[in-house]
């Protein structure tokens, strides 16, 4: 988790949104997906520039947070700050009515349930000013340019995913684990 904070720490559009976010004040919340996971394989493949974030993927897990309103206006707060960034903002809590899920006990329990292992790893800004990184299935395989299928979600959203996302186009050190 280490290695992931210093890389953090070398990239000033990151350090932002971790700080844009962490304004927000939202239960378990951290940036998800390809904002640790690009990062990381950006660097495996020895890129100088990071490659574009398609979008932020904000998650937070608020138990008692009627439907998806709340998270529409997390959003916009994020928008306003940072207005050239494609926010997405999910409480964790109602995912599983969508993913046809029992209901998540937290953030992380959620992650573990995300069609590939590597995705679900997420970083977040502390009160005491420092950087944790939680991952529902540790993080070797990132650094292993895996992209690995997990078995909780069908095996064609995999397979969709991969094909659609183009990881290997952009990072052909990747190998699709399934």
């Amino acid at each position: 988790m280490n290695r992931i904070v210093e890389l953090l720490e070398q990239d000033s559009l990151r350090l932002q949104i971790l700080d844009a976010v962490y304004a927000l004040n939202l239960p378990q919340c951290y940036v998800a997906a390809g904002f640790v996971r690009n990062m990381v394989w950006d660097h495996l493949h020895g890129y100088t520039e990071p490659t574009n974030l398609n979008d932020i993927d904000v998650i937070y897990f608020k138990a008692n947070e009627p439907g998806h309103e709340n998270s529409k206006s997390h959003q916009s707060l994020l928008k306003r700050r940072m207005p050239n960034m494609n926010w997405q903002v999910k409480n964790q809590a109602v995912m599983h009515t969508r993913n046809g899920d029992e209901p998540y006990s937290s953030t992380l329990d959620a992650m573990g349930f995300w069609p590939e292992k590597e995705t679900a790893i997420a970083v977040r800004k502390t009160a005491q000013g420092v950087y944790e990184v939680i991952s529902a299935f540790g993080i070797d395989s990132l650094w292993k340019l895996h992209v690995t299928y997990n078995p909780l979600r069908s095996f064609q959203t995999f397979e969709q995913r991969v094909k659609s996302k183009k990881w290997q186009t952009c990072w052909p050190k990747l190998q699709v684990i399934t």
